[in-house]
């Protein structure tokens, strides 16, 4: 995939010219976005991608000597990531929705939520040809390849800022991330809302076993604040609380104090450790007796359950069934899983053609099914997609 940098002409932007050189450096820690869903998704052979022929098609916001349009590059949270990511390996897949086996199912047109979408083209090919690109009708060569990196919210907003990548994923409000105000955020950099996380407290096996299986929020407060230290202070066994911690920067300790504690600054004094990902979290929980963590709904399972919190007399349950749930809007840790992208010179809209065809993929019945719900998140009601979509520029 690095080989879209080398078809660069000294006449391109900064930002293109950043874009284009970073390009191998984060399809090497995406692993080139194949690795999300394996049994289901089926990314680009190297075989493949070297013989692929190659597209003639450019937009006018991307006219240059180069034959081919840029790759395009995002990075940051590992909660937005599993959506971006699984996106993206669907999306340099371009496989066609009559392609049943691809998707899981022997009928054809198969596809959740594409019988709303009247095309016989391929998926990448469909979505990027509403903003300009010319379809390859061919399968692991879409009009534009795709990376996704992984690393956290504070580093993908620092290298969206930085015109590093494209796309910043980040699973907390950028103003937070950079420490800037809402009006140099609005004046830099655009929002793009993917879906909705409804952030939830987990404890390791053996506490919910032992009947801890709710919480208060102002419990959770103290938890995190060193004010309550054993099991036993909340109905559970005489035992030491292990509090398990995101990393300072990432999204979702940023979220988790602003809407737990009320700062992105409150201090945490009880915590006893730290982790850079969620996956790393979701090891640790299951690794140790005693734990209780904030994490990403993607990661939770047997080993790492969800627990219901009161706030204010309303308990939130990890029950869909439920009355209130973590997965209602209006769950206090509820939050935006976010893409920045950059306002510049070049792209005074602050959303190039690429970046838009990509994002319009999520804005979708069939995205918000595959891409958001599939990885137990929340999908965004109608009426936010569509204030999503209008932040797009017009179609072609």
């Amino acid at each position: 995939m690095a080989q879209d940098s080398k078809k660069l002409a000294g006449s391109v932007s900064r930002r293109q010219f950043l874009v284009a050189s970073s390009a191998a450096g984060v399809a090497g820690l995406a692993g080139c976005s194949g690795q999300s869903n394996p049994e289901t998704d089926a990314p680009a052979t190297e075989e493949e991608e070297t013989d692929a022929p190659e597209t003639t098609t450019s937009t006018p916001e991307e006219t240059t000597e180069s034959s081919a349009p840029q790759m395009l590059t995002a990075e940051g949270s590992s909660t937005v990531y599993p959506i971006a990511n699984k996106g993206s390996s669907y999306w340099n897949s371009n496989a066609p929705p009559s392609d049943g086996e691809y998707w899981g199912s022997t009928d054809e047109a198969s596809v959740p939520g594409w019988d709303e979408i009247e095309t016989d083209l391929r998926l990448a090919d469909y979505f990027a040809s509403l903003y300009g690109f010319e379809p390859t009708d061919t399968q692991a060569n879409p009009p534009f390849a795709t990376s996704i990196g992984l690393s956290h919210s504070g580093t993908g907003c620092k290298s969206v800022r930085d015109g590093l990548v494209d796309i910043g994923n980040s699973s907390g409000p950028i103003t937070a991330e950079l420490g800037i105000s809402e009006e140099e955020r609005d004046a830099n950099y655009v929002d793009h809302v993917l879906g909705r996380d409804g952030q939830p407290v987990v404890v390791s096996k053996d506490v919910s076993d032992a009947g801890v299986t709710e919480l208060t929020g102002e419990e959770v407060r103290k938890i995190y604040q060193d004010e309550i230290t054993n099991w036993s202070e909340v109905g559970g066994h005489d035992q030491e609380i292990y509090v398990v911690g995101r990393a300072e920067g990432s999204g979702t300790d940023t979220s988790f104090r602003l809407n737990m504690l009320g700062s992105a600054d409150a201090s945490m004094e009880g915590v006893d450790t730290r982790k850079g990902q969620n996956q790393q979290v979701a090891t640790v929980v299951q690794q140790n007796d005693g734990a209780i963590a904030y994490m990403a709904l993607a990661f939770t399972g047997p080993q790492v359950q969800p627990i219901g919190i009161e706030f204010e007399g309303t308990l939130y349950a990890p029950d869909k069934s439920a009355e209130h749930t973590i997965f209602d809007s209006d769950y206090p840790l509820n939050r935006d899983l976010h893409q920045y992208t950059t306002i510049t010179e070049d792209t005074p809209s602050g959303t190039d053609m690429r970046e838009a065809a990509f994002m319009n993929m999520f804005l979708t019945t069939f995205g918000q099914k595959l891409f958001v719900e599939d990885n137990n998140y929340i999908p965004l009601p109608d009426k936010d997609l569509q204030s999503e979509k209008d932040k797009l520029p017009s179609q072609a």
